[in-house]
């Protein structure tokens, strides 16, 4: 195992790419979809659930967890890793997109954000110092710089005033970082929908000589185009031998499409978060549970599934489970979605190595457009 983080290309297929993150904790194999663990857990699922279908790394929220147990009770129950039961990487955001979109009464300045908690209304400061001292509290792997994210539409003005900003602080963050073994801090690109902002942002954070990069501020509002033509403008942009990630991505189509411009690593909520809604992800695309005509459907979800939750279960069972508001429903429909996910990632990872991907991509948005097949 080695004690520093390092990234190499193992192939690529037109941008696509095949790589390895390493790490003290482990090995990232990209391209990477990483399970949010907001609160330092992966919603409705053991941790060793998480890791059998294939997670190399989660990702843990600064914002939530400052507020709630608190950084410093982390830190001295021995950091998220032992406190959460998950002994390898984490990545974690450096919670500026829920200071800017969760809490009460914000105030911007150049030192920082001051805000209120959305739970209890007490008052805080989050500064690139503090976010980073946050995060090395929680003794994450990948740690993020801290960022204005502002939701778009926006005005052209306000979102160069937010992408100057985040460099700057990117700057403050990489010193108050310093040169922490076998970690690394990522940079964040902004610049909203503006090609030109987005390539000054990745041009002027590439050199800072960070060991990854992120995309941020995009699946925020606009369109899917939108967000595909600010990584084709983006990704030429950042070093060729560092990882990228696209944050808050996404649907399996958004993966598919942002791993074919040179894309390695993503996170969202919407797999579990479908899951505790009663929506399945599926090879044959998305099924919602809640729907009457799955009452008495003895099918699985997916019979050719390696997953239990997929394909042990009827879809009778499931739809009772949801429409019971039964905690077991939510819980197999966020293992089956993650189990998806994850096939997916595994799926891409093998394409790009065997040179297929474009061909692997057809076949994989074919199936979703058959649909929901009524009958085997």
């Amino acid at each position: 195992m080695t004690q520093e983080f390092s990234f190499r290309l193992i192939a690529t297929d037109g941008k696509a790419r095949r790589g390895e993150i390493s790490m003290p904790r482990g090995t990232v194999r990209t391209p990477a979809f990483m399970p949010v663990g907001t609160g330092g857990t992966v919603k409705a699922m053991y941790m060793d659930q998480v890791r059998d279908l294939g997670s190399d790394i989660i990702l843990g929220n600064t914002y939530h967890l400052m507020l709630r147990p608190g950084a410093e009770r982390v830190a001295r129950l021995g950091g998220l890793h032992e406190f959460a039961r998950w002994p390898y990487p984490i990545l974690t955001d450096s919670g500026g997109f829920q200071v800017m979109s969760l809490s009460k009464l914000r105030k911007l300045t150049e030192k920082g954000v001051t805000f209120r908690s959305h739970i209890d209304g007490v008052p805080y400061e989050m500064t690139p110092e503090r976010s980073i001292e946050i995060q090395g509290l929680l003794d994450s792997d990948i740690q993020m710089q801290l960022d204005e994210c502002i939701a778009l539409p926006a005005k052209e003005s306000d979102v160069e005033r937010a992408m100057e900003l985040s460099l700057r602080w990117a700057e403050r963050c990489k010193a108050a970082f310093g040169t922490q073994q076998g970690k690394a801090m990522f940079g964040i690109v902004q610049g909203g929908d503006v090609a030109l902002l987005r390539e000054r942002s990745a041009q002027v954070l590439s050199g800072l000589d960070l060991k990854g990069y992120a995309v941020g501020g995009l699946a925020v509002g606009e369109p899917q185009p939108v967000m595909l033509d600010m990584l084709d403008v983006t990704c030429p942009q950042l070093p060729g031998d560092k990882p990228r990630y696209l944050m808050g991505v996404g649907t399996p189509d958004d993966i598919l499409k942002s791993v074919a411009r040179g894309i390695d690593m993503f996170d969202c909520v919407m797999p579990t978060r479908a899951g505790r809604h009663g929506l399945a992800y599926t090879r044959r695309g998305k099924i919602n549970l809640r729907n009457a005509r799955h009452a008495e459907d003895h099918r699985p979800l997916d019979e050719e599934s390696d997953c239990p939750a997929s394909r042990d279960y009827s879809r009778a069972y499931l739809h009772h489970l949801v429409k019971s508001q039964e905690s077991l429903g939510a819980m197999l429909l966020t293992w089956n979605n993650l189990a998806y996910y994850q096939r997916l990632m595994a799926d891409i990872r093998g394409a790009v190595e065997a040179g297929t991907f474009g061909e692997r991509a057809a076949l994989i948005t074919e199936g979703w457009a058959r649909g929901d097949i009524p009958t085997l």
